[in-house]
Protein backbone atom coordinates (compact mmCIF):
# COMPACT_ATOMS: atom_id res chain seq x y z
CA UNK A 1 0.00 0.00 0.00
CA UNK A 2 1.20 3.48 -1.00
CA UNK A 3 -0.08 7.31 -1.31
CA UNK A 4 0.99 10.19 -3.17
CA UNK A 5 -0.93 13.37 -1.94
CA UNK A 6 -1.08 16.76 -4.49
CA UNK A 7 -2.14 20.26 -4.17
CA UNK A 8 -1.22 23.75 -2.67
CA UNK A 9 -2.82 25.48 0.25
CA UNK A 10 -4.63 28.04 -1.56
CA UNK A 11 -5.31 25.79 -5.02
CA UNK A 12 -8.06 24.26 -5.98
CA UNK A 13 -8.34 21.24 -4.26
CA UNK A 14 -6.11 18.64 -2.30
CA UNK A 15 -5.93 15.46 -4.28
CA UNK A 16 -4.40 11.75 -3.17
CA UNK A 17 -3.90 8.83 -4.96
CA UNK A 18 -4.02 5.13 -2.98
CA UNK A 19 -2.54 2.18 -4.40
CA UNK A 20 -2.74 -1.09 -3.30
CA UNK A 21 -5.77 -1.67 -1.21
CA UNK A 22 -7.85 -4.88 -1.41
CA UNK A 23 -10.87 -5.17 -3.40
CA UNK A 24 -13.88 -5.86 -0.86
CA UNK A 25 -13.22 -3.14 2.12
CA UNK A 26 -17.04 -1.20 3.04
CA UNK A 27 -15.77 2.50 2.01
CA UNK A 28 -18.30 5.30 1.89
CA UNK A 29 -17.43 9.35 2.17
CA UNK A 30 -19.12 9.12 5.69
CA UNK A 31 -16.13 7.13 6.74
CA UNK A 32 -13.64 9.68 6.05
CA UNK A 33 -15.67 12.90 6.89
CA UNK A 34 -14.87 12.58 11.17
CA UNK A 35 -11.25 12.41 10.77
CA UNK A 36 -11.47 15.16 8.89
CA UNK A 37 -13.54 17.22 11.07
CA UNK A 38 -11.66 16.03 13.96
CA UNK A 39 -8.32 17.41 12.40
CA UNK A 40 -10.11 21.16 11.82
CA UNK A 41 -11.26 21.16 15.59
CA UNK A 42 -8.99 22.29 19.03
CA UNK A 43 -8.59 24.66 20.90
CA UNK A 44 -6.42 28.04 19.85
CA UNK A 45 -7.29 27.15 15.63
CA UNK A 46 -7.56 30.28 13.40
CA UNK A 47 -9.84 31.58 10.65
CA UNK A 48 -9.06 28.99 7.85
CA UNK A 49 -10.81 26.48 9.88
CA UNK A 50 -13.59 28.56 10.18
CA UNK A 51 -13.44 28.75 6.10
CA UNK A 52 -13.10 25.19 5.19
CA UNK A 53 -15.30 22.30 5.98
CA UNK A 54 -12.97 19.30 4.59
CA UNK A 55 -15.04 16.82 2.98
CA UNK A 56 -12.87 13.73 1.23
CA UNK A 57 -14.76 13.10 -2.61
CA UNK A 58 -14.26 9.58 -3.54
CA UNK A 59 -13.65 9.57 -7.18
CA UNK A 60 -12.01 6.26 -8.31
CA UNK A 61 -11.32 2.89 -7.22
CA UNK A 62 -14.90 2.65 -4.99
CA UNK A 63 -18.07 1.11 -6.38
CA UNK A 64 -21.31 0.56 -4.43
CA UNK A 65 -19.55 1.32 -1.00
CA UNK A 66 -16.72 -1.48 -1.68
CA UNK A 67 -12.81 -1.41 -3.16
CA UNK A 68 -12.22 -2.96 -6.45
CA UNK A 69 -8.57 -3.46 -5.62
CA UNK A 70 -8.02 -0.42 -8.34
CA UNK A 71 -6.44 2.52 -7.22
CA UNK A 72 -8.84 4.90 -4.65
CA UNK A 73 -8.27 8.95 -5.51
CA UNK A 74 -9.96 10.94 -3.06
CA UNK A 75 -10.19 15.29 -3.16
CA UNK A 76 -11.08 17.82 -0.96
CA UNK A 77 -12.10 21.24 -1.99
CA UNK A 78 -10.40 24.56 -1.05
CA UNK A 79 -12.99 26.60 -0.85
CA UNK A 80 -10.70 29.62 0.12
CA UNK A 81 -9.21 29.05 -2.96
CA UNK A 82 -11.97 31.30 -4.80
CA UNK A 83 -10.06 34.56 -3.45
CA UNK A 84 -7.00 33.21 -4.74
CA UNK A 85 -7.72 32.02 -7.92
CA UNK A 86 -6.18 34.66 -9.94
CA UNK A 87 -3.07 34.86 -7.45
CA UNK A 88 -2.78 30.61 -7.81
CA UNK A 89 -3.57 30.83 -11.51
CA UNK A 90 -1.12 27.86 -13.65
CA UNK A 91 -0.65 29.97 -16.67
CA UNK A 92 1.68 32.41 -17.74
CA UNK A 93 1.49 35.67 -17.58
CA UNK A 94 0.82 35.95 -14.03
CA UNK A 95 3.32 39.50 -13.64
CA UNK A 96 3.86 41.15 -11.12
CA UNK A 97 2.64 38.55 -9.10
CA UNK A 98 0.27 39.40 -6.36
CA UNK A 99 0.35 38.36 -2.80
CA UNK A 100 4.61 37.56 -3.17
CA UNK A 101 6.33 36.68 -0.64
CA UNK A 102 9.85 37.61 -0.17
CA UNK A 103 10.30 37.96 3.63
CA UNK A 104 11.44 34.48 4.69
CA UNK A 105 9.52 33.53 7.35
CA UNK A 106 11.85 31.74 10.33
CA UNK A 107 10.77 28.37 11.66
CA UNK A 108 9.01 27.68 8.00
CA UNK A 109 10.30 26.09 5.07
CA UNK A 110 10.57 29.21 2.84
CA UNK A 111 14.48 30.15 2.75
CA UNK A 112 15.46 26.43 2.80
CA UNK A 113 12.82 25.19 0.21
CA UNK A 114 13.78 28.84 -1.95
CA UNK A 115 17.79 28.15 -1.74
CA UNK A 116 17.01 24.62 -3.07
CA UNK A 117 14.44 25.59 -5.66
CA UNK A 118 16.01 28.76 -6.49
CA UNK A 119 12.81 30.99 -6.11
CA UNK A 120 12.29 34.45 -5.16
CA UNK A 121 9.23 34.13 -4.55
CA UNK A 122 8.73 32.00 -1.67
CA UNK A 123 4.62 31.47 -1.93
CA UNK A 124 6.37 29.07 -4.33
CA UNK A 125 7.30 27.27 -1.28
CA UNK A 126 4.33 27.88 1.52
CA UNK A 127 2.35 26.97 -0.99
CA UNK A 128 2.96 23.05 -0.64
CA UNK A 129 4.96 23.01 2.65
CA UNK A 130 1.66 24.37 4.39
CA UNK A 131 0.29 22.09 6.85
CA UNK A 132 -2.93 22.07 5.03
CA UNK A 133 -1.07 19.27 2.77
CA UNK A 134 -1.82 17.26 5.98
CA UNK A 135 -5.71 17.17 5.50
CA UNK A 136 -5.19 14.87 2.20
CA UNK A 137 -3.01 12.45 5.00
CA UNK A 138 -5.74 12.19 7.47
CA UNK A 139 -8.29 11.43 4.53
CA UNK A 140 -5.69 8.07 3.72
CA UNK A 141 -5.56 7.74 7.29
CA UNK A 142 -9.39 7.05 7.73
CA UNK A 143 -8.72 4.94 5.07
CA UNK A 144 -6.03 2.89 6.83
CA UNK A 145 -8.50 2.96 9.57
CA UNK A 146 -10.74 1.15 8.26
CA UNK A 147 -8.94 -1.40 6.79
CA UNK A 148 -7.13 -2.16 10.17
CA UNK A 149 -10.75 -1.77 11.80
CA UNK A 150 -11.67 -5.03 9.75
CA UNK A 151 -8.84 -6.39 11.33
CA UNK A 152 -9.09 -6.08 14.72
CA UNK A 153 -7.64 -3.14 15.18
CA UNK A 154 -8.23 0.56 17.44
CA UNK A 155 -6.86 3.47 17.70
CA UNK A 156 -7.02 6.25 20.07
CA UNK A 157 -4.80 9.66 19.94
CA UNK A 158 -4.32 12.39 22.94
CA UNK A 159 -2.95 15.33 23.68
CA UNK A 160 -0.45 15.14 26.47
CA UNK A 161 1.00 18.31 27.37
CA UNK A 162 0.73 21.76 25.91
CA UNK A 163 2.30 24.92 26.36
CA UNK A 164 3.85 23.59 29.21
CA UNK A 165 1.18 21.87 31.10
CA UNK A 166 1.12 18.05 31.22
CA UNK A 167 -2.04 16.13 32.09
CA UNK A 168 -2.23 14.11 36.04
CA UNK A 169 -4.57 11.63 34.45
CA UNK A 170 -3.11 8.59 32.14
CA UNK A 171 -5.41 7.89 29.30
CA UNK A 172 -7.71 4.69 29.75
CA UNK A 173 -9.57 3.33 26.79
CA UNK A 174 -12.91 3.78 28.46
CA UNK A 175 -11.42 7.46 28.42
CA UNK A 176 -12.02 7.72 24.71
CA UNK A 177 -15.25 9.38 24.21
CA UNK A 178 -13.84 11.95 26.64
CA UNK A 179 -10.85 12.68 24.72
CA UNK A 180 -13.54 13.00 21.68
CA UNK A 181 -15.63 15.43 23.51
CA UNK A 182 -12.87 17.53 24.37
CA UNK A 183 -12.19 21.20 23.14
CA UNK A 184 -8.46 19.82 23.42
CA UNK A 185 -8.91 15.95 22.59
CA UNK A 186 -7.31 15.26 25.94
CA UNK A 187 -8.22 12.73 28.83
CA UNK A 188 -7.55 15.17 31.78
CA UNK A 189 -10.36 17.70 31.97
CA UNK A 190 -8.06 19.73 34.97
CA UNK A 191 -5.31 20.08 33.05
CA UNK A 192 -7.15 21.06 30.10
CA UNK A 193 -8.65 24.10 31.98
CA UNK A 194 -4.96 24.75 32.60
CA UNK A 195 -3.91 24.27 28.97
CA UNK A 196 -7.00 26.83 28.13
CA UNK A 197 -5.40 29.29 29.61
CA UNK A 198 -2.00 29.07 28.59
CA UNK A 199 -3.38 29.30 24.87
CA UNK A 200 -5.77 32.23 25.91
CA UNK A 201 -2.44 34.16 27.77
CA UNK A 202 -0.35 33.42 24.54
CA UNK A 203 -2.81 34.71 22.10
CA UNK A 204 -2.58 37.82 23.96
CA UNK A 205 0.81 38.13 23.98
CA UNK A 206 0.96 37.47 19.98
CA UNK A 207 2.92 34.09 20.79
CA UNK A 208 2.35 29.92 19.84
CA UNK A 209 2.33 26.96 21.96
CA UNK A 210 3.62 23.33 21.52
CA UNK A 211 2.88 20.25 22.97
CA UNK A 212 3.18 16.43 23.06
CA UNK A 213 0.29 14.22 21.43
CA UNK A 214 0.36 10.26 22.44
CA UNK A 215 -0.83 7.84 19.85
CA UNK A 216 -2.18 4.39 21.14
CA UNK A 217 -3.16 1.04 18.88
CA UNK A 218 -4.42 -1.81 20.14
CA UNK A 219 -5.46 -5.34 18.57
CA UNK A 220 -2.37 -5.59 16.48
CA UNK A 221 -0.58 -8.90 16.10
CA UNK A 222 3.23 -9.72 16.69
CA UNK A 223 5.25 -10.47 14.10
CA UNK A 224 4.69 -6.56 12.17
CA UNK A 225 7.95 -5.32 10.70
CA UNK A 226 11.57 -7.32 11.00
CA UNK A 227 14.64 -7.13 12.11
CA UNK A 228 16.54 -8.44 9.24
CA UNK A 229 16.97 -4.96 7.30
CA UNK A 230 17.53 -1.53 8.55
CA UNK A 231 14.42 -0.40 6.56
CA UNK A 232 12.12 -3.32 7.33
CA UNK A 233 12.25 -2.47 11.68
CA UNK A 234 9.04 -1.29 11.77
CA UNK A 235 9.57 1.20 14.71
CA UNK A 236 12.08 3.26 12.44
CA UNK A 237 9.22 3.26 9.67
CA UNK A 238 7.13 4.73 12.26
CA UNK A 239 9.19 7.01 13.28
CA UNK A 240 9.64 8.60 10.22
CA UNK A 241 5.96 8.79 9.07
CA UNK A 242 5.50 10.83 12.61
CA UNK A 243 8.57 12.95 12.04
CA UNK A 244 7.14 14.11 8.59
CA UNK A 245 4.38 15.56 9.90
CA UNK A 246 5.02 19.41 10.31
CA UNK A 247 6.29 20.73 13.37
CA UNK A 248 7.01 17.41 15.01
CA UNK A 249 10.52 17.45 16.14
CA UNK A 250 10.64 14.27 18.33
CA UNK A 251 9.71 11.32 18.62
CA UNK A 252 9.36 8.45 21.28
CA UNK A 253 7.92 5.01 21.53
CA UNK A 254 7.19 3.45 24.84
CA UNK A 255 8.64 4.96 27.57
CA UNK A 256 11.58 6.48 25.03
CA UNK A 257 14.34 9.04 26.94
CA UNK A 258 13.04 8.12 30.11
CA UNK A 259 14.48 4.42 29.57
CA UNK A 260 17.93 6.25 29.51
CA UNK A 261 17.60 7.36 33.18
CA UNK A 262 16.53 3.61 34.15
CA UNK A 263 18.03 0.62 34.99
CA UNK A 264 17.50 -2.00 32.89
CA UNK A 265 15.73 -3.95 35.34
CA UNK A 266 13.37 -1.46 34.86
CA UNK A 267 12.93 -0.80 31.42
CA UNK A 268 12.47 -4.21 30.07
CA UNK A 269 9.08 -6.31 29.85
CA UNK A 270 9.19 -9.78 31.56
CA UNK A 271 7.96 -12.19 29.44
CA UNK A 272 4.91 -14.83 30.28
CA UNK A 273 3.31 -18.11 28.77
CA UNK A 274 -0.49 -19.31 29.32
CA UNK A 275 -2.29 -22.05 28.13
CA UNK A 276 -4.67 -20.73 25.40
CA UNK A 277 -3.41 -17.44 25.43
CA UNK A 278 0.60 -18.09 24.72
CA UNK A 279 2.65 -15.16 25.78
CA UNK A 280 2.34 -12.21 26.73
CA UNK A 281 3.87 -9.78 29.02
CA UNK A 282 2.54 -8.06 31.85
CA UNK A 283 4.22 -4.31 31.36
CA UNK A 284 4.58 -2.64 28.38
CA UNK A 285 7.79 -0.19 28.55
CA UNK A 286 8.48 -1.35 25.18
CA UNK A 287 6.11 0.61 23.95
CA UNK A 288 4.50 -2.86 21.34
CA UNK A 289 8.09 -3.11 19.68
CA UNK A 290 11.13 -5.19 20.02
CA UNK A 291 13.78 -5.40 17.47
CA UNK A 292 11.79 -3.39 15.12
CA UNK A 293 9.03 -5.86 15.18
CA UNK A 294 5.15 -5.64 17.10
CA UNK A 295 4.98 -7.64 20.05
CA UNK A 296 1.02 -8.03 20.12
CA UNK A 297 0.97 -5.69 23.10
CA UNK A 298 -0.49 -1.95 22.83
CA UNK A 299 1.23 0.50 20.31
CA UNK A 300 2.36 3.45 22.28
CA UNK A 301 3.55 6.65 20.47
CA UNK A 302 4.39 10.57 21.66
CA UNK A 303 5.44 13.37 19.24
CA UNK A 304 6.24 16.53 20.43
CA UNK A 305 5.42 19.89 18.13
CA UNK A 306 7.21 22.68 17.91
CA UNK A 307 5.04 25.74 18.76
CA UNK A 308 3.10 27.51 14.97
CA UNK A 309 6.25 29.76 13.57
CA UNK A 310 3.99 32.19 12.31
CA UNK A 311 3.61 34.58 14.65
CA UNK A 312 1.42 37.89 15.31
CA UNK A 313 4.34 39.48 16.44
CA UNK A 314 6.73 38.42 14.01
CA UNK A 315 10.88 37.86 13.94
CA UNK A 316 13.18 39.65 12.37
CA UNK A 317 14.44 38.43 9.03
CA UNK A 318 15.59 39.19 5.82
CA UNK A 319 14.37 39.68 2.15
CA UNK A 320 15.32 37.43 -0.45
CA UNK A 321 15.48 40.09 -3.33
CA UNK A 322 16.53 43.54 -1.51
CA UNK A 323 18.59 41.76 1.33
CA UNK A 324 17.08 44.08 3.51
CA UNK A 325 16.51 43.63 7.15
CA UNK A 326 12.54 42.79 7.62
CA UNK A 327 9.47 41.64 9.38
CA UNK A 328 8.52 37.86 8.67
CA UNK A 329 4.99 38.13 6.98
CA UNK A 330 2.32 37.16 8.25
CA UNK A 331 -0.18 34.58 7.14
CA UNK A 332 -3.38 33.16 8.83
CA UNK A 333 -2.25 31.51 12.15
CA UNK A 334 -3.27 29.55 14.91
CA UNK A 335 -2.11 29.93 18.14
CA UNK A 336 -1.70 26.46 18.98
CA UNK A 337 -2.56 23.21 16.62
CA UNK A 338 -1.07 20.14 18.96
CA UNK A 339 -4.71 18.50 19.35
CA UNK A 340 -5.05 18.50 15.16
CA UNK A 341 -1.57 17.46 15.10
CA UNK A 342 -2.70 13.77 17.23
CA UNK A 343 -4.58 13.79 14.42
CA UNK A 344 -2.37 13.81 11.73
CA UNK A 345 0.41 11.48 13.79
CA UNK A 346 -2.32 9.19 14.27
CA UNK A 347 -3.10 9.07 10.58
CA UNK A 348 0.51 8.38 9.74
CA UNK A 349 0.97 5.57 12.07
CA UNK A 350 -2.28 3.86 11.17
CA UNK A 351 -1.44 4.21 7.50
CA UNK A 352 2.25 2.43 8.22
CA UNK A 353 0.67 -0.12 10.11
CA UNK A 354 -2.13 -1.04 7.57
CA UNK A 355 1.17 -1.51 4.70
CA UNK A 356 2.46 -3.58 7.09
CA UNK A 357 -0.20 -5.99 7.26
CA UNK A 358 -0.87 -5.86 3.80
CA UNK A 359 3.11 -6.66 3.48
CA UNK A 360 2.73 -9.66 6.13
CA UNK A 361 -0.19 -11.12 4.98
CA UNK A 362 -0.90 -10.12 1.19
CA UNK A 363 -4.46 -11.21 -0.57
CA UNK A 364 -6.36 -9.28 -3.64
CA UNK A 365 -9.46 -9.30 -1.33
CA UNK A 366 -10.46 -8.29 2.09
CA UNK A 367 -11.46 -11.70 2.88
CA UNK A 368 -7.97 -13.56 2.10
CA UNK A 369 -6.28 -10.95 4.63
CA UNK A 370 -9.48 -11.33 6.92
CA UNK A 371 -8.59 -15.37 6.87
CA UNK A 372 -4.75 -15.02 7.16
CA UNK A 373 -4.69 -12.88 10.00
CA UNK A 374 -7.32 -15.44 11.79
CA UNK A 375 -4.64 -18.39 10.38
CA UNK A 376 -1.91 -16.64 12.49
CA UNK A 377 -3.52 -15.61 15.38
CA UNK A 378 -4.30 -19.54 16.22
CA UNK A 379 -0.53 -20.71 15.17
CA UNK A 380 0.44 -18.67 17.47
CA UNK A 381 -1.67 -19.69 20.71
CA UNK A 382 0.29 -22.93 19.81
CA UNK A 383 3.40 -21.41 18.88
Amino acid sequence: MRFLTAGESHGPALYTIIDGLPAGLPLTESDLEPWLKRRQGGYGRGRRMQIETDRARIRSGVRAGRTTGAPVTLVIENRDHRNWSEIMDPAPGNEPRKKALTAARPGHADLAGGQKYGHKDLRDVLERASARETAARVAVGAVAARLLAELGVESAAYVVALGGVRIQRPFRWEDKHRVDASPLFTPDPESEARMIAAIDAAKARGDTLGGVVEVRVRGLVPGLGSHVQWDRKLDGRLAQAVMSVPAIKGVEIGLGFEAAERPGSEVHDAIFWEEGRGFFRRTNRAGGLEGGITTGEELVIRAAMKPIATLMRPLPTVDVVTKEPADAARERSDVTAVPAAGVVVEAMILITLAAAYLEKFGGDTLEEIRERVAAYRRRLVEY
